[in-house]
């Protein structure tokens, strides 16, 4: 039996419904939801990000959003900082802490601890980089580091360059060195995962768009425009925001803007699953199966280890 205290994680790619199980579970299991989504973090990316709203929250306590303004880059390691010390205090209550997202580095920073090396800003090899293109940029990270070429964001300038630049300075995106079950590490995790088919997945994934674009997403990124979020910010932000700053500065038609946006997010959402589906420690389970989820929940927090449970 383990002593360790425990944490909850539900991740899997975006639409599958991470947030309504998180809250499920939390009201179950006195539970607080620990966010971690990279949009999310920052304020004013509500509908876009599909960021959870109070009403949805049910009087679940959420952390680790609206925690920084857009205009401002936030980091993986500002992340597990925070986080780590926000399982403290939740843990100091009784209370059990639940990780909730689709970020996999964040999930997996905590989950395993991971230290990453400091790789300074390499001002000479930005200038050079920033003058190309998208697409000449993953060229040549696929050269560098075909692992990471895998899971990024290939139209994302911003975290290519970034990505360019650890490979150059390290040989690679420092791989993830997962723990085996039953090392030493300061919690003990359960990692829940959501699943669906494709054509689920893209259904939910253009139902959900349009629905946020009846809530007001165009209106909400004109607003973050208008409040000093420049377009090249916003484009950078990724997906709908980056489709919004061209729509909004008409430099694409509205059929465009859904028709790229939503094969964006499946690109997403196949890049998330990518990335995922290397750690062979995620319990998978389709969102409709609650009674096996929290059978496997209640295994892990009776103090049976996971290997026990399968």
């Amino acid at each position: 039996m383990s002593t360790k205290p425990k944490i909850l994680v539900v991740l899997g790619p975006t639409a599958t419904g991470k947030s309504d199980l998180a809250v499920l579970l939390a009201k179950k299991h006195k539970g607080e939801v620990i966010s971690a989504d990279s949009r999310q973090v920052y304020t004013g990316l509500d509908i876009g990000s599909g960021k959870i709203t109070k009403r949805e929250m049910q009087g679940v306590p959420h952390y680790l959003l609206d925690v920084i303004s857009p205009r401002t880059r936030f980091s993986v390691d500002a992340w597990k900082r925070k986080t780590e010390q926000k399982i403290k205090d939740i843990l100091s209550r009784g209370k059990l802490p639940i990780i909730c997202g689709g970020t996999g580095f964040y999930i997996q920073s905590i989950v395993d601890d991971i230290t990453l090396p400091h790789v300074p800003p390499n001002k000479k090899l930005r200038n050079e980089l920033e003058k190309k293109d998208a697409q000449s940029l993953f060229t040549i990270l696929q050269k560098l580091d075909p692992e990471r070429a895998q899971t990024i964001e290939q139209h994302n300038p911003v975290r290519l360059v970034r990505a360019i630049e650890i490979a150059t300075a390290l040989g690679a995106v420092p791989p993830l060195n997962k723990k085996k079950q039953g090392d030493s590490t300061t919690y003990e995790f359960l990692q829940i995962g959501l699943t669906l088919s494709d054509t689920q997945l893209k259904e939910r994934i253009i139902k959900r768009l349009d629905a946020r674009l009846k809530k007001g997403m165009l209106r909400e990124a004109q607003k973050l425009h208008d409040n000093g979020l420049s377009w090249k910010r916003m484009f950078e932000l990724g997906l709908e925001y980056r489709y919004e700053s061209l729509l909004l500065q008409h430099k694409i038609s509205k059929q465009d803007f859904v028709e790229k946006l939503n094969t964006e997010i499946w690109h997403y959402a196949k890049r998330q699953i990518t990335w995922f589906k290397r750690d062979a420690r995620i319990h998978w389970f389709a969102p409709t199966d609650t009674h096996e989820i929290e059978i496997c929940i209640s295994h892990f927090l009776d103090s049976k280890t996971v290997s026990e449970y399968k």
